[in-house]
Formats: C-alpha cells, sequence, structure tokens
C-alpha cells in the first residue's frame, strides 16, 4: 500500500467529529459506539456486518449506523478504499432533529447500506467544509440539509435509536459491566447479576446485543476512554481507569477499534502537545 491516510477533525461550531480513512486494510472487530456513525464510500468496498447481517458498500454507498449497533468492517477487494464519514452524538442529533421536524425523539436509521445514494454529493461536501474549516453559517444551513435528508430516506422521525430493549436478565449483566468495567470481570459475575447459567448467558447475551460479553466490555471501555481523552485526560491515566492492564495494551486496543491511536485521537481536541 503506497498511502495511508487516518484523519479526523472535531467540528466545535456543529458539535460534530469528520473523519477520513484511505488506503486502510485494518479490519476492525464487533464493537458499537454510542454515537450515530455517517459515512460514504468514495472508493473500494468494505464488507460490513451490522446487527448480525452482511452488506456490502461500495463507491457512493452511505453506510448508517444508529447508537449500540454492533459492526465489524472489512477491506474487500484490491481498489484503494477511501471511506469518509461523521460521528454525531445523541444530543447533537437530538438538537437538529427538533429543529426541523419539531420532536427530540432520536431517529433510527432503518437502512444500513443505501447503495448508489443521491445523497453522497451532499455530504461529500459538508465533509469538505469541516475538513476545511468553512464558516459556521455555511456548515450549520448544510448540516440541518444533510440531516432532513437522511431521516426523511432512510429513518423516521419518532423512531428511537435505542432499539430493541433487551430482557431483564441482560439489561443487569449490561448494567453490571456499565457500573465495574474498570475492575475485573468475570463470567462468574454477570451469571450471578443475571440469573442466567455462563453458557445461556453468553448465547443470550449475544444474541439480545449483537456481540459477546466481554466485547461489550471491551467496547464501553473505549467509549469511556474516548471522553476522558476528549477532556485532557493522561493516556496513563485513562488506561488505568479503564481497567487495561497498561498503556500498550491499552493504545493497541484503542487502534483496533476506532482506527486511530488514543495519542492521535487526543491531538483532535487538545492539539499535537496532548
Amino acid at each position: 500500500m503506497d498511502k495511508e491516510i487516518r484523519e479526523i477533525v472535531r467540528d466545535n461550531d456543529l458539535n460534530i467529529e469528520a473523519y477520513r480513512f484511505l488506503g486502510v486494510v485494518q479490519e476492525f472487530p464487533n464493537h458499537f459506539h454510542e454515537h450515530y456513525a455517517v459515512g460514504f464510500m468514495e472508493s473500494g468496498r468494505r464488507r460490513v456486518d451490522i446487527n448480525g447481517t452482511e452488506f456490502l458498500a461500495g463507491m457512493h454507498d452511505l453506510v448508517l449506523l444508529n447508537p449500540l449497533d454492533s459492526h465489524t468492517c472489512q477491506h474487500s477487494d484490491e481498489r484503494l478504499m477511501d471511506y469518509r464519514g461523521f460521528n454525531i452524538c445523541t444530543d447533537t442529533m437530538k438538537l437538529a432533529t427538533f429543529e426541523i421536524f419539531g420532536t427530540e425523539e432520536l431517529p433510527r436509521f432503518s437502512v444500513p447500506v443505501a447503495h448508489n445514494s443521491e445523497l453522497v454529493p451532499q455530504l461529500r461536501e459538508l465533509h469538505s467544509m469541516v475538513m476545511e474549516g468553512s464558516c459556521p453559517f455555511e456548515k450549520e444551513e448544510a448540516f440541518l440539509l444533510m440531516v432532513d435528508q437522511l431521516v426523511r430516506e432512510h429513518a423516521l422521525p419518532g423512531k428511537t435509536g435505542k432499539g430493541k430493549e433487551p430482557t431483564a436478565e441482560i439489561r443487569l449483566a449490561c448494567e453490571f459491566i456499565e457500573t465495574h468495567y474498570a475492575r475485573r470481570i468475570t463470567l462468574d459475575d454477570l451469571s450471578r447479576v443475571s440469573g442466567l447459567e455462563k453458557y445461556p448467558l453468553i448465547r443470550s447475551f449475544t444474541k439480545e446485543k449483537g456481540i459477546t460479553p466481554y466485547s461489550y466490555l471491551l467496547a464501553f471501555r473505549i467509549q469511556v476512554a474516548r471522553r476522558l481523552l476528549e477532556v485532557g485526560t493522561s493516556l496513563l491515566e485513562t488506561a488505568l481507569r479503564t481497567g487495561f492492564s497498561d498503556q500498550s495494551h491499552f493504545g493497541n486496543f484503542f487502534k483496533k477499534l476506532i482506527g486511530l491511536t488514543p495519542k492521535q485521537y487526543a491531538e483532535v481536541f487538545h492539539g499535537k502537545g496532548a
């Protein structure tokens, strides 16, 4: 591979992130995000598994991920992959949908991959504005127009982005993980709090959440780590506070899931001195 680009820009005017992966052949394991991820393919193809269903995303295709959608992705052919996208937190999406539709309910995208979408030029234009630091007026107008079209064509306002609620047993297991993520958690712990035997727990958890309990723990730790890095917590302290054994282990797994090293991610918010 002659060229690899991994870049991300934080736009404080819109409260979103724009990123680009060019020539990246890294395979991303099963994980989830707390935010919406809206992206498009400029070239190449990626094979993505979203909530247990496989899709192939190629040039001019949209990829639309709801918060907590479990997903994996990998490079699918020899052509140079150029993927560009946005991370949109739920607070930003809620404000936008209220402005457009008069409701604070979060939309839920019903089609994870939209082939040959006519919305790609609109997303490409906004992406360029954010990456180049265009004026706030121009960016906000383009952002609201983009959200309007995305929701009208691929979701329904008022359909929550949370998806199907888990059973009481799996909800208890998730709550335990989310409370005790920084310490050593065992299957015995989850079995005890959920009331399920260990293998039925793994099977039910994976069926309902689209991700194994251990993968859920690691993905949740990374979500917490992102928030810590965003407010200026050091790399070492972030690693220790999120339950990783050392900074190297933390850094390797962070890049495996996010596509950037923790240092690169922190620099988005605090510059090269982070």
